[in-house]
């Protein structure tokens, strides 16, 4: 069952009654428990409409007897018209009863808590290569081995394949981890930590005029400060980054998902977790990244939970859709059905809007479960066929920890990053890939699982690399070339067979010959066949032996026609043309005729016909007028006129004369032709003129006056004399 066919009954469910459950906190997962839902204290978030007044804000406030904390106008809101999200602090008010009390009041789109949230909890890297323990990247080695000896999992990842195909990853990908802080000095992680390019370290100014200053690794949304490393209790939003984005192949720790990536901390959790308020601020951060500076955020990883339905967060979430960013959150650790108690943030749907912001067009969260080593779904593990999409490891998972070291923790914290990580190393793979493309992949791909079925949307777990072999169709196109014929033997004529991108898996594709104004058999030899592109590839030639004669001919065509594609392709050009030149001098001599000019008062244009040499017998040919933008007629602008040129033995140049009729209009300058036919004893080289009649009347006098005189003092040589008949 697909997310978008249930979240409508899900929403008004979590929305109708969840949003009423008491208390809650954003914690990490891999506590294998879900605390009692709790909210800030003393305190509630006020959405304000864009319109609300100073005064109506004012009023607001005063009928809860509260105080503003802190106004909340992201610049991601502020692009989407949204008004001013408030903390205000309460004076003795309980929290139910100011919600209660601004309900209906004027200027104020809604009133919620402040929720408190927290975390959910070839490779010669030391912990993938040594006692199974980094199990959660392994693959089934099956068709083939994969990765190194002894890294065989059917329940892992199966990121090894994908390694083992040359898909590591791109710096140019970026995931922001919303969570705590990340050690960002690791070893392991250190070369793939988020620099802002647009900040100039230690300056104390804003250089991109995003709302904080020196934001070079990210924002500490606790501290509200630019260190998002604060020791050793960020060691959860640490283990998530290696999950995703651990250095491979450098010999020490753990492999990420991905090799190579750029991850940005937007710490919203401390040692006590965090709150709804600063969850926005975090997702807002990362959305104006990518819709002001063009940054190639496509997925936030969030591995916490808590609270109840908060329509600020969900509204953040949906920006986050809106600019192409996946919502990758986990599922829970509290061992409950979510399609009956919902769990947030993952049951949120992006399909839904909420009182400020409209829905976005796709579906932009993934849910994701936890599974054990072999292949149960985790003891404590939230489920639910209708709100929670795929399964993935979340148990025993290495990973790196605060210091420079490692270990193992467990959680639908641990199985979320792993999604986070292969919609990333999809990205690499695939540039330019929208988000719901990357999403239908990830959960198209869902590889069966007993423990699954009727438990997630999909029925299965994570498997990277059917994931990347998922990608749509790459496009094939066909391109022709051009030869000369040569006097024997054969001469090969190339064609040039090209993907648009690498392909993950072998594209294939039949190409047959055709003729055109060349003939199988006696101009060139015809062939059909199967073109194969291996992974990687993206250009491959087809030759076509080209038969060589002596013969006086034209220049001649034939074509290939693409069919046939493989899944994994679509062809785009199926059909390109190949030239064969003649090179052979002719046995009979050509007739040519070459355009003419003249004003409207010459009266005639005068054509030159031309024979390429003298004949010993007579030669004719057949000519006629043809319009252009210059009409025939009486009322006209030239006189039509047909006939035949006789070449005389030894004569070698005839002329054709056309009548002009003069005028006084004042137009633009015209044209006709003159076609050659039916040539006797010569062949026709060049069987088409154009003639031109020049305006002379009015402004245009002046300017074909200026053509005369450059004509008479330079006649051009190699186009036709002009007659003006006087």
């Amino acid at each position: 069952m697909s997310r978008s066919r249930v979240r409508t009954a899900s929403h008004k469910r979590f929305t109708a009654s969840g949003r009423r459950a008491t208390g809650g906190s954003f914690e990490p997962l891999e506590d294998r428990r879900m605390l009692a839902a709790t909210y800030a204290d003393g305190e509630i978030l006020v959405q304000f409409s864009a319109s609300a007044s100073a005064a109506a804000k004012a009023q607001a406030r005063a009928a809860v007897q509260g105080q503003a904390l802190e106004a909340i106008n992201t610049a991601a809101m502020r692009s989407q018209g949204a008004g001013v999200l408030e903390r205000v602090a309460l004076r003795g008010m309980p929290v139910e009863r100011a919600i209660q009390a601004l309900a209906n009041r004027p200027g104020v789109l809604f009133a919620e808590p402040n929720w408190k949230l927290a975390a959910a909890a070839v490779s010669n890297d030391p912990y993938y290569t040594t006692s199974g323990r980094l199990w959660g990247m392994y693959g089934d080695d099956q068709p083939a081995a994969s990765g190194t000896s002894g890294t065989t999992n059917q329940y892992g990842s199966q990121a090894e394949k994908a390694w083992d195909a040359g898909f590591t990853g791109s710096k140019s990908v970026i995931v922001g981890i919303v969570d705590e802080g990340i050690d960002v000095t690791h070893p392991d992680l250190q070369a793939n930590v988020w620099v802002n390019p647009f900040e100039i370290a230690g300056d104390g100014v804003d250089n991109d005029g995003n709302g904080y200053v020196d934001d070079i690794n990210g924002w500490d949304f606790v501290n509200n400060d630019k260190t998002v490393y604060d020791g050793p209790d960020d060691d959860h939003g640490t283990h998530v980054a290696g999950t995703i984005g651990a250095v491979g192949g450098n010999g020490i720790g753990v492999a990420g998902v991905n090799w190579n990536v750029t991850m940005i901390s937007t710490k919203f959790l401390g040692a006590t977790g965090g709150y709804t308020s600063d969850a926005v601020k975090a997702l807002d951060y990362l959305t104006d990244l990518k819709t002001r500076h063009g940054i190639n955020i496509v997925a936030s990883n969030n591995s916490w939970g808590g609270g109840g339905y908060s329509s600020a967060l969900h509204s953040a979430i949906i920006r986050n859709a809106k600019a192409g960013i996946l919502f990758v959150a986990a599922a829970g650790n509290n061992a409950s059905n979510n399609d009956a108690t919902a769990n947030y943030p993952s049951n949120y749907s992006t399909l839904q809007g909420t009182t400020t912001t409209t829905a976005a067009s796709s579906e932009g969260v993934i849910a994701v479960a936890a599974l054990d080593s072999s292949g149960n779904l985790a003891s404590y593990s939230n489920y639910g066929s209708g709100s929670v999409d795929i399964g993935a490891p979340g148990s025993a998972i290495s990973s790196t920890l605060p210091g420079g070291t490692y270990g193992a923790y467990s959680g639908t914290s641990m199985a979320t990053p792993h999604v986070t990580g292969t919609v990333a190393l999809y990205a690499a793979a695939y540039p330019g890939s929208s988000a719901n493309t990357i999403r239908s992949a990830i959960l198209s791909t869902a590889r069966p699982t007993a423990s699954l079925s009727g438990k997630t949307a999909t029925g299965g777990r994570l498997d990277a690399a059917a994931a990347l072999n998922a990608a749509p169709p790459v496009g094939i196109t066909i391109v022709g070339g051009s030869v000369a014929e040569g006097n024997s033997g054969t001469t090969a004529l190339t064609f040039t067979i090209t993907l648009a991108s690498p392909a993950a898996a072998t594209v294939t594709v039949n190409y047959a010959t055709a003729n055109g104004t060349a003939t199988a058999g006696g101009d060139y030899l015809a062939q059909s066949g199967v073109v194969s592109f291996s992974p990687g590839e993206t250009s491959k030639t087809i030759t076509v032996n080209v038969v060589g004669d002596t013969a006086f001919e034209s220049n001649e065509t034939l074509s290939i026609a693409l069919s046939g594609a493989s899944a994994n392709a679509r062809i785009q050009t199926g059909t390109a043309t190949g030239t064969i030149f003649n090179d052979d001098l002719s046995q009979t001599p050509t007739l040519s005729i070459a355009s003419a000019a003249a004003v409207e008062k010459a009266g005639a244009l005068v054509f030159t016909v031309t024979l390429s040499a003298a004949s010993s017998s007579s030669v004719s040919v057949r000519f006629s007028t043809v319009a252009g933008t210059a009409k025939a007629g009486r009322n006209g602008d030239f006189s039509a006129t047909s006939g035949t040129l006789t070449f005389a033995p030894g004569e070698t140049s005839k002329t054709v004369s056309v009548r002009v009729q003069d005028d006084s209009a004042v137009e633009a300058n015209e044209t006709l032709f003159v076609s050659l036919s039916r040539a006797s004893g010569a062949s026709i080289m060049t069987g088409t003129a154009t003639g031109t009649i020049l305006d002379d009347d009015g402004v245009a006098a002046a300017r074909v006056a200026a053509f005369a005189a450059l004509a008479a003092a330079d006649p051009p040589t190699t186009r036709p004399t002009v007659r003006v008949a006087r």
